[in-house]
């Protein structure tokens, strides 16, 4: 069966930087494009940044020049390296496999990983 799991949340102060890691199985990895997304207590849950078979990449506004998505085909994973984190990216983080890129995803969801940044 196919499973995400997001791996790399945790407490981290103002400032800091988290890579959160998502490893699939029982999918062709390569062939799906891969997402990153978050939900806050008492908010919807967001797209945080997105990156095609290709490579290429899409980004929150709230997030660019901050966060940067990569993929890994030959180890099945895609990451997402936060930098310069701050309150505001306090959220539970879910990566998401989808065979396009649309609004809102659908495929496949892990089951996601509390990132908390407070001083």
């Amino acid at each position: 069966q196919v499973q995400l799991v997001e791996s790399g949340g945790g407490l981290v102060q103002p400032g800091g930087s988290l890579r959160l890691s998502c490893a699939a199985s029982g999918i062709i990895f390569s062939i799906y494009v891969m997402g990153w997304y978050r939900q806050a207590p008492g908010k919807q849950r967001e797209l945080v940044a997105v990156i095609t078979p290709t490579e290429s990449t899409n980004y929150a506004d709230s997030v660019k020049g901050r966060f940067t998505i990569s993929r890994d085909n030959a180890r099945n994973t895609v990451y997402l390296q936060m930098n310069s984190l701050t309150p505001e990216d306090t959220a539970v983080y879910y990566c998401n496999a989808d065979l396009s890129v649309r609004r809102p995803p659908r495929g496949y969801w892990g089951q996601g990983t509390q990132v908390t940044v407070s001083s």
